[in-house]
């Protein structure tokens, strides 16, 4: 079953993992494997996507002692 609906990350990893162990199975037809590995690959890249999201919100650069950005956790200090 192919879906076209954004899902959420959560649900794309369940839908990746059901499309796995259906290929795993090994009794679908060589246009139903095809279609499910497009459907997978198309998750992923959904997925991977919002990974990148994800961490960009939680990540931020900052210039360190060299002049160099340095990654550090995107956490508000107090200033106090």
């Amino acid at each position: 079953m192919k879906r076209t609906e954004k899902l959420s990350f959560e649900d794309s990893m369940q839908r990746i993992e059901e499309i796995v162990r259906a290929l795993e199975k090994g009794d679908k037809s060589l246009d139903d494997a095809l279609g499910l590995f497009e459907e997978g690959t198309a998750l992923i890249k959904g997925a991977s996507k919002m990974l990148e999201e994800a961490e960009q919100r939680v990540v931020k650069l900052r210039k360190g002692p060299d002049g160099e950005p340095i990654e550090s956790k995107f956490i508000e200090e107090d200033e106090t």
